[in-house]
Parts: C-alpha cells; sequence; structure tokens
C-alpha cells in the first residue's frame, strides 16, 4: 500500500509532553464496532465485559541513552537491542567519527569499543566491564525519551518514574509500552471487581520503533525486530479466555505483535519466544487478539498502520481527525484509544 494513505496533519501542540495526572485520568476515544464515545481511562471497567482479559507487557525501560567521546569526537548512543551478555546494538549520532574498532568513553568508568557497522549505519557496542551492563547504565545512561518529546524539552527526573508502567519487572526496552502507562492499582482493582483479568508478556521494545518509514509502499519496509516471550502459562490462560467466551484485549501495540506472531491459524495462542518482526497492515487478518488499548501514533508509522489494520483506515483517518478537533493529547505521554472490532478474531 501506498505510504501517503497514512498520513495526516499533526498540530505541534497536540503532542504530550507529560502524562496525565493521575495516569487513568487522560482521556480515552472508544471505537466500539461502528460506534465512537469520548471516555477517560477509569472508565474501563464499564467498557469490558466479565471474562475479558486485558494483555499487559512487563518489559522494564532501562536507561539506553549514553554520551560520551572518542578522542575529540562527541558521540551519542541508543542502545535498542541486547546481541550478548555485554554487547548491545546501538544507534549512533555522529557515527561518520566512529570506526570500528573505536573505544567510546562514557564516563563514570563504562567504556564500550564500536564494531560490526550494519547497513542501517548502527554498530555493536563491546561493554568493556565484568559488570552487567544494566549495572553499568545506572551510572552513565539516562532514560530515552522518545525524540517527539526530546526534542522539545531534556529528560528529568520525572521522567524516570513517568516513563515506567506499573507492570515494569523484565528489564530490557529502550521504550515504554505507553498504553499501560495509564494504568494505576486503584483502576486494576476495580477492573477485577468487574470480573475482568489481566495477564502479562515480555517484549523488549526497541528504539526501531520511532524509525520512520522511508520506503514510498509498505511491501518495500524492513521491519525492526524485537525479542520477546509468552511462556506456557500465559498461553494456556490465554486460550482457556477465549474458551470461555472471553475477549483477549492487547494493552499496546507490542502486546498486541507478540501474540499475533503466536497466534495459530486457528486463534490458539502458542508459547513463543525469541524474535519477532511481524509487520501489520491493512489486509491482515488478526487471529489472537479481540482489541486493542493504544495511543494515538505518528502519520506515516507503522502503529498507525497497524491500528488501521485493525479498524479500516477510513475509520482510524475519521476518529484521529476527531482526536484532534477535540483536542486529545498524542503519542508516548499522550490519550489512549480503545479499539473494539465488529469482528473480532479467532472467531
Amino acid at each position: 500500500m501506498n505510504v501517503d494513505l497514512f498520513d495526516f496533519e499533526l498540530p505541534p501542540e497536540a503532542i504530550a509532553l507529560r502524562p496525565a495526572a493521575p495516569r487513568d485520568a487522560a482521556r480515552m476515544l472508544v471505537l466500539d464496532g461502528g460506534t465512537t464515545r469520548d471516555t477517560v481511562v477509569s472508565d474501563l471497567p464499564t467498557l469490558l465485559r466479565a471474562g475479558d482479559c486485558l494483555v499487559f507487557n512487563d518489559t522494564r525501560v532501562i536507561p539506553a541513552q549514553l554520551e560520551g567521546t572518542r578522542g575529540n569526537a562527541r558521540i551519542g548512543a541508543t542502545l535498542h537491542k541486547r546481541e550478548g551478555p555485554h554487547r548491545w546494538r546501538a544507534f549512533i549520532r555522529n557515527a561518520k567519527r566512529l570506526r570500528d574498532g573505536d573505544r567510546i568513553d562514557f564516563g563514570n568508568a563504562v567504556t564500550a569499543m564500536a564494531c560490526d557497522r550494519a547497513q542501517d549505519g548502527s554498530f555493536a557496542l563491546d561493554f568493556a566491564s565484568d559488570e552487567p551492563v544494566e549495572l553499568l547504565l545506572e551510572r552513565a545512561g539516562r532514560m530515552p525519551l522518545p525524540p517527539y518529546i526530546a526534542a522539545k524539552r531534556p529528560t528529568d527526573a520525572r521522567d524516570a518514574e513517568d516513563y515506567q508502567t506499573m507492570f515494569a519487572r523484565e528489564a530490557g526496552a529502550v521504550a515504554a509500552p505507553t498504553a499501560a502507562l495509564h494504568f494505576t492499582p486503584e483502576l486494576l482493582a476495580a477492573l477485577g471487581h468487574a470480573g475482568i483479568e489481566h495477564t502479562t508478556l515480555t517484549l523488549h521494545v526497541g528504539a526501531g520503533t520511532f524509525l520512520p518509514v522511508k520506503a514510498d509502499d509498505t511491501d518495500d519496509h524492513a521491519m525492526h525486530a524485537e525479542w520477546g516471550r509468552i511462556d506456557a502459562a500465559t498461553a494456556d490462560r490465554l486460550n482457556a479466555v477465549r474458551r470461555g467466551g472471553g475477549r483477549i484485549v492487547a494493552v499496546g501495540t507490542t502486546s498486541l505483535r507478540l501474540i499475533e506472531s503466536a497466534a495459530q491459524a486457528d486463534g490458539t495462542i502458542a508459547p513463543f519466544e525469541g524474535d519477532t518482526a511481524i509487520f501489520i497492515t491493512p489486509g491482515y487478518r488478526f487471529k489472537g487478539i479481540d482489541g486493542l488499548m493504544t495511543n494515538f501514533h505518528l502519520p506515516r508509522s507503522t502503529l498507525f498502520m497497524l491500528v488501521s489494520a485493525l479498524m479500516g483506515l477510513d475509520r482510524m483517518q475519521a476518529a484521529y481527525a476527531h482526536a484532534i478537533e477535540n483536542g486529545y493529547r498524542f503519542y508516548s505521554y499522550g490519550d489512549a484509544s480503545l479499539l473494539l472490532p465488529s469482528a473480532p478474531g479467532g472467531r
């Protein structure tokens, strides 16, 4: 499909620079079959049914942005995918000043050797320490805010908490699964009281999620790979939800992409562990999920293509126009949408 079909005009002031407080006070646009409603996230227990199951991503964001020097050159690095115990693939700022074998000093006794430059300009960084890389990042790294926020303000102490979900447990992401940022213990308790279940999986979100689609046609776009895991107990639980007539509602596109990667042709969800580079565009048949809660995404992005595949391109263009006209806040710290298609997957 032509990528231009997924374009729209977004006023710069629509980009949220801080999350709502409390988190579940964020607005939420609900697309339920053919209906559209303006709600707030705290209404969620009344919008789902007893027996439904929300699926959260329990990945934890690491301080994956580093600033260092190679000789007199300043080098910026954003880690995006682990390749070994002490090796991470990284996008590099000022990469023209870096060669294979160069050593970068990130301060605080943290150094790494650049090697294995890839066609996309990224390098592998081999960290020179026996300490776990996560401990090195705690000393030298900072929280990797999305570029559309970082361009407008610096990262500060609030972001260390604001850009982490209440489910964050498995360290390894360089971007938050932002739909889950809207949840609070109080909201989770209200959902449980309403008979709505929840469970978790793990997908370590990479910085590739922010890469623009440069191709003119979706068929020519190379999707980034991310590592994820659905264990056997979680797969069994999700299959039991379906058998009992409940709906599987992914919280965030990361949860959705991993469930769909694990889903079989009949809608059964199998255990999964490994990389996924699934790219969902209109025409895709959803097998593992019945709905999606997600934030509002960038124009021409793979994530806007995904929601258009779920609800229809015309429907999503109209929904985003409604959101812009009515002052919804966009992107990682912005408001939410709940997408419930008329024909659930796998049924």
